[in-house]
């Protein structure tokens, strides 16, 4: 049973549930701007729902002047007039409660858009009621910024400002300054934000850079990171960010006072769940634990592990399953292979695999039967590779100022494929805001959804399957010692059900030990795979799975 079918009350829906993110701009416009919007959200949920995920995750689309695409936030209580309305909001809420899916939203609170009101006051005076609802101090002697912190865009996290002569905080783009989550008022302001989306029936957040929320009050340098422990995951490589270790900048411990006040607000309402993404490759797995530690701060952290460009393979997934229970033993993850700012993983890992669907399906299984929750990423589900943007068409910030080593978050934005045979593949009859790149078209969904052996038609299959046995949702995961390289083999366990799980990660044909004890070779999930009396028959990037009795 779907469990966001379940009772409203149902707390702990998230536990196991896989949601679906959509990136508004990207979806589907409904009146032909160039621009995705709400209503095209909600015209094609059916489709998500089709999918068999229990909600939704969509990324900003509030009041916003756009230089960060909806991060950069002017208005939290708003819709931006390209994406809609509040109407059209409580319209999309609606239809996805009847559909039975979930609804999160993404909150950005560490920082706003230098367009928002409080920054406008803020920056106004030194005494002004908001003065201090930002990041800001006095230059140093010299006049240079006050400490050596990084832009993750690139640069000092300081810009000056004329009319206050002083430094002001921005992790971001110039335009993204800090907030000061040191002031009390800040945080009131901001739960004040929560209760109203809340109240707007949403069922949840996906809450954006949790662990920049906080800065060093004493404004303490950061120290060198040494050259052989930097990498590329918080960062680009050809970013200095990733010459620093981030001490003083963020993961600061006042945020977990920050996160209790947080969840005692959801905790008012029912069945309210939060994910925090944790972006910082230096301590991820360790901040995971603290914030979902508890019971009283995030129900679960949105882990960067496996969004990184190392290809997954047998030993990599057991050591990074191994490092989050040691690091959070009582939390939960939820774990994603693509996302709105990294290359799409059929192109990150996939490049040198021959059958590309074949592995899509293969790592598509893999992400749905690891413990933790799921967010599978617009497109996925269809094996959309990572589009190669012209410069002129660049949209994004980042991939401007760092071109052409790193091309920005373009590639993996562009539009949804709809129907091959409609202009822009269905996603506008207007020229959108990001080119639809011609080698979509032949994946769009009209094409796999007539098609059995389809990407699209393995994803619908798979969550099915899923569903059907609650030890992929809810059960613990051991691993099992295989001896063969390409072999990932681990049991998921929940009450009386053991689901024994093998996949073979390679790119040949293997034969698996057989699995002790009785075993009841379970169905409906789309692979070949054959048990016989002495192993597995695993062909190239498949799985097999049987209860074990």
């Amino acid at each position: 049973m779907n469990e966001s079918s379940v009772s409203a009350a149902d707390r702990d829906w998230w536990r196991g549930a896989v949601i679906y993110q959509i990136y508004p701009r990207s979806f589907q416009d409904s009146n032909d701007d160039g621009i995705g919007d709400l209503k095209g959200i909600t015209d094609r949920l059916s489709y998500v729902a089709s999918l068999g995920v229990d909600g939704i995750w969509i990324s900003p689309f509030f009041t916003s002047p756009m230089k960060d695409f909806g991060y950069d936030v002017s208005n939290y209580t708003d819709v931006d007039p390209i994406f809609g309305t509040l109407a059209d909001f409580d319209a999309l809420i609606a239809e996805a409660h009847r559909l039975n899916l979930k609804v999160m939203i993404d909150l950005v609170l560490s920082h706003t858009s230098d367009q928002h009101p409080w920054f406008a006051e803020s920056r106004s005076s030194h005494d002004n009621p908001k003065a201090d609802w930002y990041v800001w101090s006095d230059p140093k002697p010299d006049g240079t910024p006050p400490n050596n912190w990084l832009s993750i865009f690139g640069g000092s996290a300081w810009a000056w400002d004329a009319g206050r002569l002083q430094y002001y905080l921005h992790n971001f783009l110039t335009s993204q300054p800090d907030l000061n989550l040191h002031n009390p008022d800040v945080q009131d302001a901001l739960l004040a934000v929560e209760r109203f989306w809340l109240d707007r029936g949403v069922d949840g957040f996906r809450l954006d850079t949790i662990n920049f929320y906080f800065h060093d009050r004493l404004l303490r340098d950061n120290p060198p990171l040494p050259p052989a422990r930097r990498n590329a995951q918080t960062a680009p490589a050809v970013n200095p960010y990733n010459y620093q270790e981030h001490l003083y900048d963020k993961n600061q411990p006042e945020n977990l006072e920050f996160l209790k006040r947080f969840r005692a607000v959801m905790d008012v309402y029912p069945a309210i769940a939060a994910v925090g993404e944790v972006g910082d490759s230096q301590r991820g797995l360790e901040i995971v634990g603290e914030y979902t530690s508890g019971g009283d701060k995030m129900h679960m952290c949105y882990a960067f592990e496996f969004l990184a460009p190392d290809v997954p393979d047998p030993a990599s997934v057991e050591r990074t399953l191994a490092a989050f229970a040691a690091a959070a033993p009582d939390g939960w993850v939820c774990w994603a292979f693509s996302n709105h700012d990294v290359t799409r993983h059929i192109s990150r890992w996939g490049q040198a695999v021959a059958d590309t669907d074949a592995y899509a399906k293969m790592m598509a299984s893999i992400l749905l039967t690891l413990r933790g929750s799921v967010c599978l990423y617009e497109g996925e589900e269809l094996a959309l590779p990572e589009a190669d943007i012209a410069f002129a068409d660049l949209q994004d910030p980042y991939g401007i100022q760092f071109w052409p080593d790193y091309k920005g978050r373009d590639g993996c934005r562009t539009p949804m494929v709809w129907d091959r045979n409609m202009v822009n593949g269905g996603f506008s009859a207007a020229r959108p805001w990001l080119p639809v790149p011609g080698a979509h078209l032949d994946r769009a969904v009209s094409v796999q959804a007539a098609d059995d052996r389809s990407v699209l038609a393995h994803y619908r299959r798979f969550l099915a399957f899923r569903r059907e046995h609650p030890a992929f949702a809810k059960g613990e995961i051991v691993f099992e010692e295989s001896g063969l390289a390409p072999l990932l083999s681990f049991a998921r366990v929940h009450g009386n059900e053991t689901i024994v799980c093998l996949f073979n990660m390679g790119e040949r044909p293997i034969t698996a030990p057989r699995p002790e004890g009785s075993l009841e070779v379970l169905e409906g999930h789309g692979f070949g795979s054959a048990l016989t009396a002495t192993g597995v028959e695993l062909p190239a990037w498949s799985g097999f799975f049987a209860r074990q009795n």
